[in-house]
């Protein structure tokens, strides 16, 4: 991978970004706009797309030169059975675990618009997120008009969604709706934090099931959609996800390794952006994650093993 890590010396302060970009970084002012256009910038950790930004001294800037299409080493292409909807107006598709949802500061090609392109031979626009190491259901525009109407629709929480969560602990109580704000924990920078100073941030949930070594299966209905919030609020009430230390989740359960944050979108409800029809997306549990359920939350005898 090439990539510049430059810091805003005191004499570069007010510069403008792609400038800064240009100078600091030994590039010329054209790949520095590029990169720019593609988001391979970040200033401070937040993604810039603004060449005109102005800089300020102790700033850090990333500068990832494959995103503008540079050595970019692309992911192996999504399987169709992982095509759960498809029309004229946007796809559903069932999101691996590790697949971005968009180019990141060291992923430019394989991120999911490209490979939900690849795969229908058609572009795709991205209206919603999942983090990284979530699995589960997504959907994407295929035209600016479906994409500005779902776009909208996530904005104001229409859509409704159904998470399936593996937590280290059950939370306490075992049921109810986390009505906590969340904001960048100033501490621990990549966190979020239930502060006053936060945004709204609401997730009702439910314990379903409680295994021998105490972990939990949860429900939760996010009725927010704000950044790692189901993650933030579970782990404010002592029950952070498995396979989360961001959070304080274990990576290992007894004699059980926990590969990513045990975290499933398993049901989408959306309306259709063209014509209001009510549209109901589900995504199969994950291998990995039903190895975990398996062995350290199992299914009473008659339980259904997947709700």
């Amino acid at each position: 991978m090439r990539r510049l890590t430059l810091c805003v010396a005191p004499a570069d302060s007010g510069e403008r970004l792609d400038r800064f970009i240009a100078a600091r970084g030994g590039i010329s002012r054209g790949l520095a706009r590029r990169v720019l256009d593609a988001g391979g910038v970040f200033l401070d950790g937040r993604r810039f797309k603004v060449a005109g930004r102005l800089v300020r001294e102790g700033q850090s800037v990333v500068v990832n030169l494959e995103e503008a299409g540079r050595e970019a080493v692309a992911q192996a292409p999504i399987d169709r059975s992982r095509l759960l909807y498809a029309d004229e107006h946007l796809v559903a598709v069932d999101k691996p675990p590790f697949v971005p949802a968009q180019p990141t500061l060291t992923t430019d090609r394989g991120a999911l618009p490209e490979l939900v392109s690849a795969l229908l031979d058609a572009p795709v626009i991205l209206v919603h997120r999942l983090d990284r190491e979530t699995s589960g259901v997504m959907v994407l525009a295929r035209t600016r008009e479906a994409a500005a109407a779902l776009s909208e629709a996530f904005r104001v929480g229409a859509p409704r969604k159904r998470y399936l969560a593996l937590t280290a602990r059950a939370p306490s109580p075992p049921d109810g709706r986390i009505d906590a704000p969340l904001a960048r924990d100033p501490a621990r920078p990549g966190r979020r934090a239930v502060l006053a100073s936060g945004e709204a941030a609401a997730t009702r949930y439910e314990t379903l099931r409680v295994g021998h070594a105490g972990a939990a299966l949860v429900a939760c209905v996010p009725e927010t959609g704000r950044t790692h919030q189901i993650r933030a609020h579970l782990a404010h009430l002592g029950a952070p996800l498995l396979g989360d230390p961001r959070y304080g989740g274990p990576r290992r359960v007894l004699e059980t390794s926990l590969p990513r944050v045990m975290l499933h979108a398993r049901r989408l409800e959306i309306a259709h952006p063209a014509t209001g029809a009510r549209l109901v997306f589900e995504a199969p549990i994950p291998d990995d994650f039903l190895a975990a359920l398996r062995a350290l939350v199992p299914a009473a005898a008659g339980d259904p093993e997947v709700p």
